[in-house]
């Protein structure tokens, strides 16, 4: 605590590495870039979310506040670990720019530029926006958004089971949807039909 006190103590507002939370050392202070909200604090999360479906299969948390770029490698490693197989394409915001990834997997970095990017890759490159809504979803309804867990390592933690909860909500919703459609089926099948009007007349 004293060498917390200290260092609270010695800092500057424009010094690197500021200490913003006594009782959470690790909490870092990083940029949004967005007019409402310019900074946020707490820790960077990267995240590997499917193209098709929204499920997500990376979420790493990132001591340090790294550039985005040089978290890719490490994102793809985690994605591979769970998915056995490489993604031809993978698609990224302009924060990727400079990336360390050196696999065979084809990586598109989104542009302000329509035309810097080919025709083909555009209409995956706007689904890649799909994935915002996940992040809210994951701060406002898993507990992202307020770690309750301690440390660095609670910081991981936490990155796992957010995702972890929200593929698992998605999963139950579509066993719902399953059953639901198969319970119709299945009532449809055991209610008898009315006969059919014009048959009964011809046969009279």
């Amino acid at each position: 605590m004293l060498t917390l006190a200290r260092r609270l103590y010695l800092q500057q507002p424009h010094d690197k590495g500021k200490l913003y939370s006594v009782h959470a050392p690790e909490v870092e202070c990083i940029s949004k870039g967005k007019a409402h909200k310019r900074y946020e604090f707490g820790c960077k999360v990267s995240l590997g979310v499917t193209s098709k479906g929204g499920w997500i299969v990376a979420a790493q948390a990132r001591e340090g506040n790294p550039y985005d770029g040089y978290t890719l490698q490490s994102t793809m490693d985690q994605l591979l670990s769970m998915i056995r197989k490489e993604p031809e394409h993978v698609y990224a915001d302009m924060n990727y720019r400079g990336h360390d990834y050196q696999w065979e997997s084809q990586v598109h970095v989104d542009s302000r530029r329509r035309g810097s990017i080919a025709v083909s890759a555009w209409r995956w490159m706007k689904r890649r926006a799909a994935i915002e809504p996940s992040i809210g979803h994951l701060k406002q309804e898993r507990r992202m958004e307020r770690n309750q867990l301690k440390g660095s390592e609670g910081d991981k933690l936490n990155a796992v089971l957010s995702a972890a909860g929200m593929n698992f909500a998605k999963l139950l919703a579509e066993l719902g949807a399953f059953w639901s459609l198969m319970w119709v089926r299945l009532v449809a099948y055991l209610v008898p039909r009315p006969a059919d009007r014009s048959l009964a007349a011809a046969a009279t």
